[in-house]
This record gives structure tokens, C-alpha cells and sequence, in this order.
């Protein structure tokens, strides 16, 4: 198994590292423009190997593709990140560039690989990896809804001062301010939320979990979130590796789910080693499905101004 992580900033070094150490890959693949950067952060992680007890080979590159060859995986986290004030549609017209380039180069080297977008604006970046790379749809997909959850989930478990493990929850729609969280289908210990929180303090926390991105950015001053979106993209990439048939929120390519068409939206898919191997549509409320066709919506207006 070889994994190829192209962009060396916090969300790809910390990526690398979380695959190396929970074994997913022989041989990890860390590619960045940035001249040198890639080398040391691979060496380094590949000597902390011995301690960690993985024989996991971890390469560097500055913008040699022909090293990542034949990966079975492909996690693209390149891209410029949010700055305080910037919404992840500023992002698009400069990171649709870096993602087009990233994407010939990876359908060139590994025609047969999955691809998991993780740059922002997430929907539309993966929906330009799809056209780029020509591959069929289920071979790419996009980290949010994992993302997105955990916020969720973690706030919950702040609020109520309990184990995340027992909070079970889902975030439907575009990753951004419109994403869609299900309170109606969030239980703690198999228990309604709504037995535990009123729903002005639900409707809180849906906020927060909406703005958890920017209020990272807005502690950092400079770059943003990396350590939990590392692992959300670990959580998909073990699902694949192992075939795991893990059913999680991802940014999947819908036709015609939900009453949505050609267009990347958060919903609940099934990981395993053919990418997505099936979208769950759910029965929701017309709150909820105006929500997540707004957020569909939205990102369908971002796609409309792209030029590939």
C-alpha cells in the first residue's frame, strides 16, 4: 500500500505522520513546491519510526511526481490557507489553480488511485479534482462532514461534560458557514440530545460547530486547524485501506440523492477500498433538506465560477 500526501503544511505533515503511525502504508509520499520542505519533515518522521514501532517508508519530494507513483491513495491538502477575515470562497480562484496542477500530475503517475480532497472551499476543490483527474466519482471524495462532526460532537461533550465516544451525531451539506447538523438525529448514550439541552443551548452549539474553523484561525492569527483535520482524513484513509465499510460524512459527487445533481455535498457515504461504495439518503424534514439543498445551492454558484 503507498499513500501519497501532496502539500508539507501542518494538515499533510500531520496526515503523514497519523498514516504512518496507525500502519495504513509500506511507504508514505510527502510532496510540496516548497524546496527542501518536504525532505525534512519525511526524514524526520521516518526517524521517529524506531520509537514508534512502524516500518512504514516516509519520502520527501519538492515536486518530483514520478516518486509518488502507483499510489493507491492519494490525500491532497495543498493550497493557501484561511486567514483571519477570508471565508473559504476567497480561497477558490487561487486554490482551484494549485488543485488542477496537483491533479494532472496524480492521474498521470497513479491513474488507478482514490483521491481525498481536504483543501478549501472542500466541495468545489474536490469537484475540480473530479473533472481533472477524469476518474469515476466514487474515487473522489472530500474530508468535511468527519471534520465537521467532530466539532459538533466535541462541543456537545464540553457542554454536558461527557465521553465523546458516547455521542453519536452526523453534519450533513457544503463544508462551511451552511453546513447542515442533524440535532434531531444526535443521541448521547442512545438518548435524544433533546433530553439533555434545551434548544436554545442546541442551537449554540450548532453555531459553534458551524464557526469552528474560523475561530481556530482566529486564535492562530496565521494559518489554520490541522490536528483535527488530520484525523478526520486518517479516520477515511484507514476506512479505505482496510476496506472498512465505515459509514461517514464525506463530500461525495450526488446524482440525483437528496433531489440534488452534479454537485459535491457533505452526506453520509460507505468507506471501503473502492472509494465510495454507497451514499445514504436519509429521510429528513423540510427544514433540514431546505438546509441542505441551500448549502448544495451555494456550492453550485461557487462551481459556476470556475475556470478549468
Amino acid at each position: 500500500m503507498k499513500i501519497t500526501v501532496v502539500g508539507a503544511g501542518h494538515v499533510g505533515a500531520t496526515t503523514a505522520l497519523r498514516v504512518a503511525e496507525k500502519r495504513l502504508a509500506n511507504e508514505v509520499v510527502l510532496i510540496d513546491i516548497l524546496e527542501g520542505i518536504p525532505m525534512g519533515k519525511g526524514l524526520d518522521l521516518w526517524e521517529s519510526a524506531p520509537v514508534e514501532g512502524f516500518d512504514c517508508k516516509v519520502i520527501g519530494s519538492t515536486n518530483d511526481y514520478a516518486l509518488t507513483k502507483d499510489s493507491d491513495l492519494v490525500v491532497i491538502t495543498a493550497g493557501l490557507a484561511r486567514k483571519p477575515g477570508m471565508s473559504r470562497d476567497d480561497l477558490q480562484e487561487k486554490n482551484a489553480g494549485i488543485i488542477k496542477g496537483v491533479t494532472e500530475q496524480i492521474a498521470n503517475y497513479s491513474p488507478q488511485c482514490k483521491i481525498i480532497v481536504v483543501t478549501n472551499p472542500l466541495d468545489v476543490m474536490t469537484y475540480v479534482a473530479y473533472k481533472v483527474s477524469g476518474f469515476e466519482p466514487n474515487r473522489v471524495f472530500g474530508m468535511a462532514g468527519v471534520l465537521d462532526t467532530a466539532r459538533y460532537r466535541t462541543f456537545i461533550s464540553m457542554e454536558l461534560n461527557v465521553s465523546v465516544r458516547d455521542i453519536s451525531a452526523l453534519v450533513l451539506g457544503g463544508h462551511g458557514d451552511d453546513m447542515v447538523p442533524l440535532p434531531r438525529l444526535t443521541t448521547v448514550g442512545g438518548i435524544p440530545l433533546t433530553e439533555f439541552l434545551s434548544s436554545d443551548r442546541i442551537n449554540a452549539i450548532v453555531d459553534r460547530a458551524r464557526n469552528g474553523g474560523a475561530e481556530i484561525v482566529k486564535y492562530l492569527k496565521e494559518g489554520s486547524a490541522y490536528y483535527a483535520p488530520s484525523a478526520a482524513v486518517a479516520e477515511m484513509a484507514e476506512s479505505v485501506v482496510r476496506d472498512a465499510k465505515r459509514i461517514l460524512p464525506c463530500a461525495a459527487w450526488l446524482t440525483g440523492q437528496y433531489g440534488l445533481k452534479d454537485v459535491y455535498v457533505g452526506v453520509p457515504v460507505k468507506l471501503g477500498k473502492n472509494g465510495v461504495e454507497q451514499i445514504y439518503e436519509l429521510n429528513l424534514n423540510d427544514t433540514e433538506r431546505k438546509m441542505l439543498h441551500e448549502s448544495a445551492q451555494h456550492v453550485k454558484e461557487s462551481i459556476a465560477k470556475l475556470k478549468l
